[in-house]
């Protein structure tokens, strides 16, 4: 559950309202947030004020791409670690889902459970996929890198998920 407000009802919209979302660009400044973490935890952004931070949305749970995704990061955690980095998996599962996939894959950061979708909109990432020939609503894949100053200092949006991990380190140390 986020823990701040959400703008939809103020404007009328319901649940099955179409509206065209825009993802976040660079230079954007990020709106307050709160969301449970696994471990019983529940992260927010005035946590992390005047530091920078990554936070990569994925899809779901121990699914393929997302797991190799996560696994890269569980892998450069320590080089994130040390460059003061956190990182942060935000998905719209549900803690106890988290908690399972980190287990399984002894994750070592902190996944955000988002279930109302609060901060997946704001970010501009919930929409309509097609895989296999169905569409669907769901959560494109994307990371930002969240500056001091509260606002986004780079996007992904074209993540490939064998590689983003290293591919966000080399960009947090200057070299990408």
């Amino acid at each position: 559950m986020a823990l701040f407000h959400s703008v939809t009802a103020d404007i009328g919209l319901t649940e099955s309202s179409q509206i065209d979302i825009v993802m976040l660009k660079e230079g954007s400044l990020v709106s307050q947030w709160s969301l449970p973490a696994d471990g019983g935890k529940v992260v927010s952004s005035q946590d992390l004020l005047g530091k920078e931070y990554i936070l990569y949305f994925y899809p779901k749970d121990d699914t393929p791409g997302c797991t190799r995704e996560a696994c890269g990061f569980r892998d450069s955690i320590h080089q994130f670690e040390k460059l003061g980095m956190p990182v942060f998996g935000v998905s719209v599962d549900p803690v106890q889902k988290h908690e399972k996939f980190v287990e399984k894959y002894q994750l070592n950061f902190p996944l955000l459970s988002d279930e109302n979708r609060t901060l997946v909109n704001e970010f501009g990432l919930w929409g309509e996929k097609k895989f296999m020939g169905k569409t669907y609503m769901g959560t494109s894949r994307a990371t930002f890198w969240i500056g001091a100053d509260g606002k986004v200092k780079k996007v992904w949006s074209k993540v490939k998920p064998e590689t983003h991990a290293e591919e966000v380190l080399q960009a947090v140390k200057g070299e990408g």
